[in-house]
């Protein structure tokens, strides 16, 4: 993606901010541009920008989800502006600190110290599954149905990894439902920052809703260089989380089926 120019900012994210002394560019996924924004008093902020329907969506919803998370205990960012314009949308978060995990696991070569940032991360998936739902994002339907119905959709008007055969199968092997609770909804290691050793924040909650929480459990063991590349990680994982809540078969129905389809 394209880096983010200061005169493309909306002004209502610059009357917020005031002036910027700086701006510099993450490592960034795919769906949107993003961009920390130093301010002159040298608080920092970051800054997101999505094009199309389909990420304008996303970005729209994470907005919504941060806003209903604002009164909670988790270590979210603060929204600060969401801005609509005819073909983009922008959102405006504090800044929060840390690297991610993904960064953190890749170049800790200690044993010990990865152990205990892994227990951590698997601790603050229970905690976001142990914190009540907001009302607004309970709904009727169960959160697997919605999903396969938005797969479908998301596979015939957009590019995605699925394929038909793939989505069949989602269709025919549901596994069992279980409680629903509140869900990041892209619980990844790319998702999640540590600083000095310690889960600092969980950022990009565009998946957030009231769902089933193995499917963050999926995301999160997922095999990366130097992360969960061994049982022992998952297991540490699943110590910190209280328990192990995904079997094998579900999380291959979760990973390697349903999240290609997002």
């Amino acid at each position: 993606m394209e880096p983010i120019l200061l005169k493309e900012l909306p002004i209502q994210v610059i009357d917020f901010v005031g002036e910027i002394t700086e701006i510099t560019f993450p490592k960034q996924g795919y769906t949107s541009n993003v961009g920390i924004l130093k301010a002159l008093n040298g608080e920092k902020f970051v800054v997101k920008r999505t094009r199309g329907e389909q990420f304008c969506n996303w970005l729209k919803w994470e907005a919504y989800v941060l806003n209903l998370l604002k009164d909670t205990s988790l270590p979210v960012p603060r929204l600060l502006k969401f801005v609509e314009a005819a073909d983009e949308s922008w959102m405006l978060t504090q800044f929060m600190e840390g690297q991610t995990l993904r960064n953190y696991l890749l170049n800790e070569q200690n044993e010990e110290k990865r152990h205990k940032v892994i227990f951590q991360f698997g601790k603050i998936l229970k905690e976001i599954h142990s914190t009540p739902c907001p009302s607004e994002l309970k709904i009727e339907r169960v959160w697997l149905d919605q999903m396969i119905e938005t797969a479908e959709y998301n596979f015939h008007r957009y590019e995605t990894d699925g394929s038909a055969e793939l989505l069949q199968m989602l269709k025919n092997e549901k596994p069992a439902f279980v409680e629903q609770t509140l869900i990041h909804g892209d619980f990844t290691i790319d998702n999640v920052l540590v600083k000095d050793g310690l889960i600092s924040a969980v950022i990009d909650w565009s998946g957030g809703a009231f769902g089933d929480p193995r499917y963050d459990a999926a995301l999160a063991v997922r095999p990366k260089p130097n992360a969960f590349e061994n049982e022992s990680d998952r297991e540490v994982f699943f110590e910190g989380y209280g328990k192990k809540i995904i079997t094998e078969v579900e999380y291959l129905y979760f990973e390697a089926g349903l999240y290609n389809f997002f």
